[in-house]
């Protein structure tokens, strides 16, 4: 089935939950029920609140209103007949909506009538409930919902529901899931001693405790290594800056909402805490006299960055206030775009075989019809976007086109990883800048002695570090590759005479940079075990009589289970290659 053809379904499945939750709760309040990526979702205002236990209540009433053979009436009403309408059917939120529109200048608005529910709505809908199959649905959870997206503002219940083409298909996605929840990196964040979130601190804010730490700075440090391979210098910029850096960048005007303010003791000048490191590393560039000789010049930024998210957009490490990027800026001329996107994609390459990530490429273009979300002339746009579109198809490279994606800057490339559910992640990305140079009035000294404008060029190999981390944790349901794993080895002595072997045994270990931990614990050895498990722990040394006689440990191997004895020197040759992926 074609993705409009399921858009329709999804669409029409809204519909009829609005019209289910109609009938069963009559003084509900009706607010917005656009489809998803995965079905749909309606919010309401209940006069009393409801729980999960309602929810095969309102599906059984949703299979009943799809047997009736009810038509899905298309109307067109003018705004003022419209407003008096949803005024007799008692729906402030609809009534809100309809008076945005007539300010907007809109004479008449879209409506759909399904028996006796009215809604607002631009459809399209399946001809009649009939068309929906009763098995291919399912009504997921309940959420709370702002109106409008604005805190401020009355929060709604929300209903997700899931719906595909097929019976098949919605059994493999609850089956997925089900496993995803088994997944969830905030309860293994926690299983795993890796992040904390408080109350004390605030939402979005995460506390790495010292395992999440390291972790966290392997992904970081995986990315200075690549960086350092490409040639790129990095740079210390300040967390805070002054308004005007961003009015310069253009970020005042498109991304103000989203953006902390900070105020001085002492000043009255505006300053913000920073959400991302580009402006300030065209300070850098701009500090002195360059020439093309300088050029390329890669300049590369891990610095923290803060975003004003909405609290109800939060979630876990994979949407936050606080994060950290690995950023790269490149200021090159135009014969050298190629080169650097070359050197860049052979980076992310490296990047995802390291971190056991597939992956396709996506070209994020300009939105033609909505051109004041992005700054910079037509003609800059045009250049840029044939320049990538060139390059992409003189190397073959096969993309997914999305328009409406691009910076607001600037086209880019970016690279989307699918996880083992089959969830897709935008993670590496390169964008492509005429604009923000100019901006900056950032020059440099051409072989003719003139004046010209580099371009820019914005990189991030993985992105932000935490929600590669997130990603990471789901993807291998904790179990994190070697290389990645705070604790490599545990090593489990079975009684009190092992733990001086045991000890001899985790320093050699440490001096070759094995991360390890003796558990000497007056515990069963069984019981050490499926801690291990639990901790998902790739390697666990039993050590007993028989290890210390033949100088050797037992090998307890996280994914194949018991391996036999081997001498210490075999056990960390093959340990070490494991770590080899980041460039240890």
């Amino acid at each position: 089935m074609s993705e409009s053809k399921l858009e329709v379904i999804r669409h029409s499945w809204a519909h009829i939950m609005a019209a289910a939750v109609q009938q069963l709760y009559p003084e509900a309040k009706f607010g917005i029920g656009p489809l998803t990526e995965d079905g749909f979702y309606y919010d309401f205002e209940f006069k009393k609140p409801l729980s999960p236990e309602d929810l095969p209540k309102i599906e059984q009433k949703m299979q009943e209103l799809i047997k009736k053979d009810l038509k899905f009436e298309k109307q067109e009403i003018k705004t003022d007949e419209a407003i008096k309408l949803f005024e007799k059917l008692k729906q402030p939120y609809k009534i809100e909506l309809v008076n945005d529109m007539k300010k907007e200048g809109l004479l008449q608005v879209t409506s759909y009538k399904l028996h006796d529910f009215t809604d607002l709505c631009k459809g399209p809908h399946v001809n009649s409930s009939k068309n929906l199959k009763p098995d291919t649905f399912k009504l997921l959870k309940l959420a709370g919902a702002y109106w409008k997206g604005d805190e401020k503002n009355t929060m709604l219940t929300r209903i997700y529901g899931a719906a595909f083409a097929s019976k098949k298909e919605l059994q493999q996605y609850l089956k997925n899931q089900e496993e995803a929840a088994k997944r969830d990196h905030r309860k293994l964040g926690k299983q795993l001693d890796l992040f904390v979130f408080s109350d004390l601190v605030g939402p979005g804010l995460p506390i790495f405790t010292p395992k999440g730490a390291l972790v966290r700075q392997l992904i970081h440090d995986f990315s200075r290594d690549l960086r350092k391979k490409m040639d790129y210098q990095e740079i210390y910029t300040p967390q805070l800056s002054k308004a005007e850096l961003f009015k310069t960048s253009g970020h005042y005007d498109k991304y103000k909402a989203d953006m902390f303010k900070a105020v001085s003791n002492y000043s009255k000048e505006e300053y913000f805490v920073k959400p991302m490191n580009c402006p300030q590393a065209n300070i850098v560039f701009g500090s002195c006299t360059r020439s093309y000789k300088d050029l390329p010049l890669r300049l590369s930024d891990h610095a923290n960055l803060f975003r004003d998210e909405k609290p109800g957009e939060l979630s876990g490490l994979t949407r936050l206030r606080f994060f950290s990027q690995d950023d790269g800026h490149v200021y090159c001329t135009e014969d050298q775009v190629e080169q650097e996107y070359d050197s860049f994609l052979n980076a992310v390459k490296e990047a995802m075989a390291a971190y056991g990530l597939d992956y396709f490429m996506r070209l994020s273009l300009r939105d033609e019809s909505n051109k004041e979300k992005y700054i910079g002339k037509d003609k800059d746009w045009q250049k840029s976007q044939k320049t990538l579109k060139e390059l992409l198809a003189k190397k073959k490279i096969k993309v997914e086109i999305a328009e409406g994606e691009a910076a607001f800057y600037g086209p880019k490339l970016d690279l989307v990883a699918k996880d083992s559910l089959g969830r897709e992640w935008q993670l590496s990305t390169a964008q492509l800048d005429l604009n923000m140079p100019q901006r900056f009035s950032l020059e440099y000294i051409d072989q003719k002695g003139k004046k010209q404008t580099p371009i820019m060029i914005h990189n991030a190999i993985v992105g932000s570090a935490e929600r590669m981390l997130a990603i990471l944790l789901e993807h291998y349901g904790g179990a994190l590759p070697t290389w990645l794993s705070p604790i490599q080895v545990w090593i489990l002595p079975i009684g009190a005479s092992h733990k001086d072997y045991a000890q001899d045994v985790a320093k050699k270990l440490k001096e070759s940079q094995v991360r390890v931990e003796v558990k000497d614990q007056n515990d069963t050895i069984g019981k050490k075990i499926r801690d291990g498990e639990v901790q998902k722990i790739p390697y666990l040394l039993i050590i007993g009589d028989k290890e210390i006689k033949a100088n050797a440990v037992a090998v307890r191997d996280r994914q194949k289970g018991d391996s036999g004895a081997a001498a210490l020197d075999k056990f960390t040759a093959k340990i070490l290659k494991e770590i080899k992926p980041a460039c240890r």
